[in-house]
C-alpha cells in the first residue's frame, strides 16, 4: 500500500492532519517529516517493530546506528539521559530548538528501547514547529535518522515529492513541509569529560560554545 502524501505549512500546521500522523505512528507506523535541517525519517521510540522497520528499509543493524530521538524541548531529556553537568546544560539551552544533535550519556532506558547495549543517545529539539508539534502530541520523542540520497554530489534529499516517489512503498507517510536543507544538523559530544565537535553542520558553534 503506498504512503500518504501530506502537505502540511509549517508557520500554520493543521491540528486535525497532526492528530493523524501522531495516531499513525501511535500503531507502528514510519513517517518522513521536514526538521530545521535535513528529512527525517521516524518512529514512536516504543515501538519496536517500528524500529526494526526502519533499520530494514536503510540497510543498518539497530544495535550498531546511532540514532537520535527528536524532543519538543528540554523537559524531558532526563528520562533517557544521566544527570547534565551545568556548562553542558547551559549550552544546549542557549543552542534548542536548533540545528544541533547533541549526544549524551544514555540511562537505563535507552539500551531496552533500542534493544542493545547503547551507552549514549543523540538528542536534537529542531527549530522548526512539525516535528516539534508531533512530539508533543504524541506525548514521547520520535526515534529518528536523516534521509540520505544516493547521489555524490547531493548527500541529502531536498524535494518532498522526490522523497515520496523514493519511499512511497517504503513508509507510511511522507510530510510535505516545503523543501529542506542539505546541511545536517552539527554534532556536539558532550559524553566524555571534554565536549567534542564530531560533525560541523548548519549550527554555528562559535554562537554556543
Amino acid at each position: 500500500m503506498a504512503a500518504e502524501l501530506i502537505k502540511l505549512y509549517p508557520e500554520n500546521p493543521e491540528m486535525k492532519k497532526i492528530e493523524h500522523i501522531v495516531n499513525v505512528l501511535r500503531n507502528g507506523g514510519i513517517i518522513i517529516y521536514p526538521t530545521d535541517t535535513v528529512y527525517g525519517m521516524g518512529c514512536d521510540i516504543h515501538n519496536q517493530r517500528a524500529v526494526e522497520r526502519i533499520c530494514q528499509i536503510k540497510g543498518i543493524k539497530p544495535k550498531k546506528h546511532n540514532f537520535s530521538f527528536i524532543c519538543y524541548d528540554l523537559s524531558n531529556i532526563s528520562e533517557y539521559t544521566r544527570a547534565l553537568n551545568t556548562p553542558v546544560f547551559k549550552m544546549m539551552k542557549k543552542a534548542l530548538p536548533g540545528p544541533y544533535t547533541f549526544i549524551l550519556e544514555a540511562n537505563n532506558s535507552v539500551p531496552k528501547i533500542l534493544n542493545s547495549n547503547k551507552k549514549t543517545v543523540g538528542i536534537r529539539v529542531p527549530d522548526h514547529s512539525i516535528p516539534r508539534l508531533l512530539v508533543k502530541e504524541l506525548g514521547q520523542p520520535i526515534l529518528t535518522t536523516s534521509i540520505r540520497d544516493e547521489d555524490d554530489v547531493i548527500e541529502y534529499s531536498t524535494d518532498p515529492e522526490l522523497i515520496f516517489e523514493k519511499y512511497q512503498h517504503l513508509v507510511d507517510i511522507v510530510i510535505d513541509g516545503g523543501y529542506g536543507n542539505n546541511v545536517a544538523s552539527t554534532v556536539i559530544d558532550c559524553s566524555g569529560e571534554e565536549i567534542e565537535v564530531i560533525r560541523e553542520g548548519l549550527g554555528s558553534i562559535d554562537e554556543i560554545l
